[in-house]
């Protein structure tokens, strides 16, 4: 008899034949570019219980341009595993035709005129058009928000997050983890989570003082669903105080915990749950190894690293699903449990093309009022751009660049170093960039622009510290974002190397000399997470400078050369 790791395995390998993913539908597709509502949500409907996933959509209510990075490197066992893997070897990895809907949706190669072509993705009327389809084919499917929902915009900026708490309660979700929701204090938080109509969870977020779990976010929830009693598991971001300002939520604190994610396994199962699914805000490398460690998990949903997979990856009996970000993607995933036991699945990543997917009305309508009281500030032209603007990729983004540049004119520094944050929309060349264009890229809670002197030596420090939080070989030792952007720097970076060997040739662009250890350099950047920095808020610094450049153009960006990829 086969065994369920089997099955699963052989529905893996076969998935085009047997239909464990319907990626291969929409792809074949989307390369005769016939795309319709219906083929996008054309699903045979499976087993007796369904899953929706949507996480990191960071704020973003209306349609938008995002590009999918063009590097993605992994390190130790991961290195060349997906998700490290982009563009032209992703698609051949999938079967995907070049200059196909799913080349746009999915990898960044000729990113300007594939949306051009293609047009905007995501919207979250249009996620709701497709979460009611779900819902009238499968009326007891389970939602899933995997965090990093209240942040990112001029208006979630502006209502501390109120706007995606209306419009997302009206999509009707079942449960969520969290991220930079923390950021917007623990009080505001709480009075989120205290008028939420669905479950709050995070078994990793621990009482600060006295190490023991909160009541405010339980570790888990249970549904019943086809018969089946179900139990969701949530995993907020582990790293939250080494990310973002510990001092805006001293009360908690977080961590992997894959210990007692195990007891609370463990503790779901005696309790007679037939179907254990994770909600992750760890990131995909992270949500790897803990699957490896932690056995009893069927599901792990994936999110923080904004992967968009267009099949699952099974790690010993766990499928993990990586849904995207920006509201790009929704996830559907049928399942077939009897027994106690997940027998097989079925598996499909919608791509919300905007102009494809019909706008739900109420939902469109309640987007639009969240937005009236501030449309004049969002809507107002501050330049246009000749350049593709973008933020996704390990070491430079031009939207970053174009960050760093402000920073250095504004701010007269010789050096300006901006988070490598993954958020933030894309603009193609020929657009006008408006406030909500720059909000998107810089809304947060602590956008201070600080300047400040730091020494040659220290420079190094906190990029050696950067490359170690993302090139560590250990996942579990993975605590950042991507690499930090410079601007005014250039350097040389081994990432094969331990920490505090992989930074060298470190040289001032701007007279092309060494940097010198014991040299003072004037260092402008922003999102410090120290408690009081003091500075002009980043997106005013960014809108003057565009204000005075008026078209923004941006030269190609060979500063960081990289050894080991």
């Amino acid at each position: 008899m086969i065994s369920r790791r089997d099955f699963l395995q052989t529905s893996m390998a076969a998935s085009a034949i047997l239909g464990a993913s319907s990626f291969g539908n929409w792809a074949r597709l989307a390369a005769q570019q016939a795309l319709t509502q219906d083929q996008l949500l054309q699903f045979d409907t499976f087993g007796n219980v369904s899953l929706i996933h949507i996480t990191d959509i960071h704020g973003q209510l209306k349609p938008i341009y995002f590009r999918e990075p063009s590097i993605n490197l992994g390190v130790g066992g991961n290195r060349g595993a997906v998700p490290h893997v982009t563009g032209a070897d992703f698609r051949r990895l999938y079967g995907i035709d070049d200059g196909s809907p799913s080349h746009y949706a999915l990898s960044s190669g000729d990113f300007s005129a594939l949306a051009q072509a293609y047009g905007r993705v995501g919207g979250l009327d249009r996620v709701a058009t497709v979460i009611n389809a779900i819902r009238a084919d499968r009326p007891d499917a389970i939602l899933l928000d995997g965090g990093d929902t209240w942040h990112g915009s001029y208006t979630c900026y502006h209502t501390a997050g109120q706007d995606m708490v209306n419009v997302m309660n009206a999509l009707k979700p079942d449960a969520m983890t969290f991220h930079w929701e923390f950021t917007l204090g623990s009080d505001r938080v709480h009075e989120i989570v205290e008028g939420l109509p669905f479950a709050a969870l995070g078994q990793n977020i621990f009482d600060a003082e006295w190490n023991e779990p909160t009541d405010v976010f339980p570790p888990y929830t249970f549904f019943e669903r086809g018969g089946v009693k179900i139990a969701v598991i949530g995993q907020a971001f582990p790293y939250m105080p080494i990310a973002n300002p510990g001092w805006m939520f001293p009360e908690y604190s977080f961590g992997i915990r894959d210990e007692n994610m195990q007891a609370m396994v463990d503790e779901v199962r005696a309790q007679g749950a037939e179907l254990v699914v994770c909600l992750s805000h760890n990131g995909f490398d992270v949500d790897k190894k803990m699957a490896s460690r932690v056995k009893g998990i069927d599901v792990l949903l994936s999110g923080h690293t904004h992967d968009a997979l267009p099949e699952p990856v099974l790690v010993g009996e766990t499928l993990i699903i990586a849904s995207g970000s920006n509201g790009k993607f929704v996830s559907r995933v049928d399942l077939d449990v009897r027994d106690g036991r997940m027998m097989g699945f079925r598996h499909k990543l919608i791509p919300i093309f905007s102009d494809v997917i019909e706008p739900d009305k109420a939902v469109a309508a309640l987007i639009d009022e969240q937005r009236a009281p501030y449309l004049d500030q969002l809507t107002e032209v501050i330049g246009q751009t000749d350049s593709l603007l973008y933020r996704r990729g390990n070491f430079n983004g031009t939207w970053d660049d174009l960050i760093c540049d402000a920073l250095i004119a504004e701010r007269d520094a010789d050096i300006a170093m901006s988070p490598g944050v993954r958020w933030g929309p894309s603009l193609i060349p020929g657009q006008d960039i408006t406030r909500e264009d720059i909000f998107n890229v810089t809304s947060m809670t602590y956008g201070q622009a600080y300047r400040s002197e730091m020494t040659g030596e220290f420079i190094k420090v906190i990029l050696e510290d950067v490359a170690d939080n993302i090139f560590n070989p250990d996942p579990y030792y993975q605590q950042g974002g991507d690499m930090v952007r410079t601007g005014g720097l250039g350097y040389r970076i081994d990432i094969n190397q331990p920490q505090g060997s992989r930074i060298s040739e470190m040289t001032l662009l701007r007279t092309g000399e060494a940097i010198v250890p014991s040299k003072n350099y004037v260092v402008a950047g922003w999102a410090s997470v120290n408690e009081g920095t003091e500075g002009p808020q980043i997106w005013d610094v960014v809108e003057n400078h565009i204000r005075k450049q008026g078209t923004i153009r941006l030269a190609p960006n060979d500063s960081v050369k990289v050894i080991g990829a």
